[in-house]
């Protein structure tokens, strides 16, 4: 093989792959969703290779989970995903910030551009853009991590954001977006970090990490009244039926026997 036809491969998985999880993310791939290698290919009119190399580059990044037999599946996170997501990054960016000297170097020269996509996340998430928030808001984690010295804590940070906005997108699509499940603090970490103010990074991280979690005890909350409310219908739905009639099999009883 040419090097060109190297890199033509490898550029072509890059586009799949980034097109896949432009998909994901805005929602027109739900959770759930099976799809093959072949349906794949068929759909953006290339050959199995770079798309079975996408698709295994994703389910690496957590995205996508794969079956020998099925293919593949948009990966569902649970409540208790997302939770674990805000806890772990919360954990790591706290240690970061411990002794930045040694783990952090801000450039002067990239808040520049760090403020325009602070700016931008704000403007979109006051505005309900759901699509233009989330490009925006995954541009500016970027960038921030580009200040991390180590690269492994910095595409950790990445692809857990990434994960948590596919956690979160059909759902703010469902119920709506407000003050009490995003978060507007872009601007205020900015600031704080240009300053150097340290206390004051912590305080925003805070907010933000406290934000996430709160939001994730309001759905468990709303989950286990509705995992009651339908096991309170299925139990009447169940009486209603009444005894069993004189010609029903009644099984014996099994001592000691748990479901």
């Amino acid at each position: 093989m040419s090097p060109s036809a190297g890199v033509t491969r490898s550029t072509l998985r890059q586009q799949i792959a980034d097109a896949l999880r432009d998909e994901v993310l805005a929602g027109r791939l739900p959770p759930g969703r099976e799809f093959t290698v072949k349906q794949i290919a068929e759909q953006y009119g290339v050959s199995a290779t770079p798309v079975r190399e996408a698709l295994f580059d994703l389910s690496a990044q957590g995205l996508l989970a794969s079956d020998q037999h099925r293919g593949f599946q948009v990966r569902e996170f649970t409540v208790a995903d997302y939770r674990a997501m805000a806890e772990a990054r919360a954990l790591v960016v706290e240690g970061l910030f411990r002794d930045p000297a040694e783990r952090v170097a801000v450039r002067p020269e990239g808040l520049a551009s760090i403020r325009r996509r602070a700016s931008e996340a704000v403007r979109a998430a006051k505005g309900g853009d759901l699509d233009v928030l989330i490009g925006y808001d995954l541009r500016f984690w970027r960038e921030l991590g580009q200040f991390v010295l180590n690269p492994y804590i910095a595409d950790f940070l990445t692809r857990l954001r990434v994960q948590a906005w596919v956690f979160a997108v059909h759902r703010l699509r469902r119920d709506g977006m407000d003050e009490n499940v995003l978060w507007f603090g872009h601007e205020e970490l900015v600031e704080a970090i240009a300053r150097g103010d340290r206390e004051q990074v912590h305080a925003e991280m805070r907010s933000y990490y406290g934000h996430a979690l709160a939001w994730a005890d309001r759905l468990e909350a709303r989950e286990a009244e509705g995992n009651a409310e339908a096991n309170a219908i299925g139990n009447a739905e169940g009486s209603a039926d009444g005894p069993p009639g004189p010609g029903s099999a009644i099984p014996p009883e099994s001592p000691g026997h748990c479901a």
